[in-house]
């Protein structure tokens, strides 16, 4: 029997807030071949991080989140630099400046250690199961009162903000990862959609630092896209899709976490992990399944045509 907790309610909601939000994003990064610039990002904020309490002094979260965004939008510009003056791979760019710009703000961090418990690691790890103990906001409800997490609050904002952009924007944002030169000849700067887009991308990386982690936040902004670029050729169906998985992730993922390590003897674990599981398995299923791209979809077309020859 699973013991179920509003402590656990909170956990999955705000889980499918960060996961949807990310996903939003991450169809577009697939569709323009950047889906590892949320890992580019997500190592490149640590300068800012360090940044922002030398300069202030404070462990503030809105301090540490304005210097990591601000660090991760120069990331996007450095990277977009160095590819075009530099004449270099976009790949290769991204690999450029976020290893440059970890390795700068390791060296602060080992700056500022001896004044602050500041670790490394922070951005690769988060710890979901911890948000609902830091409660922004009480609502009392028909005699019940609910504590409303800030990691809610926070990330369900991000993932409105991501949607609303996305909405307004999506023939723009369509015709710029399609093909940028007819974009700008029909009137639509593809280089500030990028910069939006980019600076989204940073945001939604930086909110998401606390409660899952990055890793976890590129597993989001590429899996969820990339599966349901698998299941459908249509833009305006991948999105909405890519966050129904992205979301499914997330309540699956942390149902797995506290019930599928009791078959194997253990208590629990981590629910960012099994997210990250759980969006695997289900690229795996579609790879498999896919109606037009998956194996046994292909493996019958082969044998069909193979019938028709004489």
């Amino acid at each position: 029997m699973i013991e179920w907790y509003p402590i656990d309610t909170w956990i999955v909601l705000t889980g499918i807030v960060c996961a949807m939000g990310c996903a939003v994003l991450g169809n577009f990064l697939v569709l323009r071949r950047m889906s590892m610039m949320g890992d580019a990002i997500s190592h490149a904020v640590l300068p800012g991080l360090a940044m922002a309490f030398l300069i202030t002094g404070s462990r503030a979260s809105l301090t540490m989140f304005v210097g990591a965004a601000v660090v991760g939008v120069l990331t996007a510009v450095f990277t977009q630099w160095v590819s075009h003056f530099g004449n270099v791979d976009r790949g290769a760019s991204m690999g450029i400046v976020f290893t440059t710009l970890f390795a700068f703000g390791l060296l602060l961090i080992v700056q500022a250690a001896d004044r602050v418990d500041l670790d490394p690691s922070c951005v690769l790890y988060g710890a979901i199961e911890l948000t609902p103990l830091e409660i922004l906001f009480r609502w009392s409800i028909a005699g019940w009162e609910i504590g409303v997490p800030r990691a809610f609050v926070v990330l369900g904002t991000v993932c409105l903000l991501n949607v609303i952009v996305v909405v307004l924007f999506f023939k723009e944002f369509r015709l710029s990862s399609f093909d940028p030169a007819l974009a700008t000849t029909l009137g639509f700067n593809a280089r500030i959609m990028h910069y939006v887009l980019m600076t989204l991308v940073a945001i939604t990386t930086v909110a998401s630092f606390e409660a899952v982690g990055s890793i976890i936040v590129i597993a989001m902004l590429v899996v969820p896209a990339a599966t349901a670029h698998l299941l459908t050729d249509r833009l305006s169906t991948m999105v909405p899709l890519s966050m129904v998985i992205a979301g499914s992730c997330a309540g699956l993922g942390h149902l797995s976490a506290i019930t599928l390590p009791k078959w194997f003897g253990f208590e629990d674990t981590s629910t960012s992990g099994m997210m990250a599981v759980v969006a695997g398995a289900l690229f795996g299923m579609a790879v498999l399944i896919a109606p037009r791209y998956g194996w046994v979809a292909r493996r019958l077309a082969l044998r069909r045509a193979s019938r028709r020859l004489p």
